[in-house]
């Protein structure tokens, strides 16, 4: 059956304080991809800096501001390393292989669309997971591990 998704709703999982309704799983997409809605508060916890050696990952920014931080030690013919900011519209491309992370260093909430391809929705059911205890969040030990898993490498 097909339906719309209205905005923040979809199948919600959160992590690191950041709330992610996801809009297509692999279940729907055979696998191809998924897409998320994510609403990352002011000054959430980074993901650890990491590249995925399995799949793609592109980021739309809806609303507020998003920090992007890259590595230049990627294989992809990207800006320069360092920071880049992602403003209402902004598209980035992060290829498989190409380290990252990101982030919203501003003061005020910011969301964006998150496609994975092929799809990563089975990581951020474990990682929902692993952050649902909000007294105790996971070490960045934790979080490696189980990014390991899902073919995310240390960048």
């Amino acid at each position: 059956m097909q339906e719309i998704v209205p905005p923040g709703q979809g199948h919600l999982l959160t992590a690191r304080g950041n709330v992610l309704a996801f809009k297509a799983v692999a279940a729907q997409t055979g696998g191809d991809f998924s897409l998320m809605e994510r609403t990352v508060p002011a000054g959430a916890r980074m993901p650890p800096p990491h590249r995925h050696v399995n799949c793609s990952e592109a980021f739309f920014v809806l609303d507020g501001e998003i920090t992007f931080r890259l590595d230049t030690a990627s294989n992809w013919p990207g800006p320069p390393a360092g920071a880049l900011t992602g403003h209402p519209g902004d598209f980035l491309l992060v290829p498989r292989g190409a380290g990252h992370t990101f982030g919203n260093v501003s003061a005020e909430p910011a969301r964006l669309l998150v496609l994975h391809a092929p799809a990563m929705d089975a990581y951020f059911e474990e990682l929902h997971r692993l952050w649902a205890d909000p007294g105790a969040p996971p070490t960045t030990a934790a979080e490696r591990e189980l990014m390991s898993r899902y073919g995310m490498e240390p960048a």
